[in-house]
């Protein structure tokens, strides 16, 4: 899989309608993923989203998920921009870069669903997220 960079919007709970209007307006394949699902069964956040991913025809990628427990969501500057894919080397050296002289908020490293994740402010205010997943066969 080739790199993508695109941008993550971050919602106050209401990250599926958002992501479902985004799917009427551009088309394609919407994939949710709630807290639920990722072993937060029976809290307030169970059915919120953690992680959406729209993908339309047209080769338009739009992320999404409802701010996580613990963080204050601020309208207005709710979106980070997403680097995801497979090329480890690739993707760590973007991150090096990135985070250099930045706020990290979230160390690269292994997550809870496999893949290596960070998150960090670059010294310009911009927001990122680096994902990198298993190489696919």
């Amino acid at each position: 899989m080739a790199s993508r960079l695109n941008p993550y919007l971050s919602f106050g709970g209401d990250a599926r309608q958002a992501l479902e209007f985004y799917k009427e307006v551009f088309g394609g394949d919407l994939a949710l993923n709630t807290f639920g699902e990722a072993g937060h069964q029976g809290t307030p956040e169970a059915d919120q989203i953690m992680h959406g991913m729209l993908e339309a025809p047209n080769g338009f990628t739009l992320m999404g998920a409802d701010t996580p427990p613990g963080m204050q969501h601020t309208p207005g500057s709710n979106f980070s921009v997403s680097l995801s894919g497979d090329d480890d080397a690739e993707l760590r050296g973007y991150w090096e870069k990135l985070s250099a002289g930045a706020s990290v908020a979230v160390p690269l490293e292994k997550q809870m669903w496999g893949d290596v994740f960070g998150m960090c402010t670059d010294r310009f205010g911009v927001p990122w997220m680096v994902n990198i997943s298993e190489p696919q066969s």
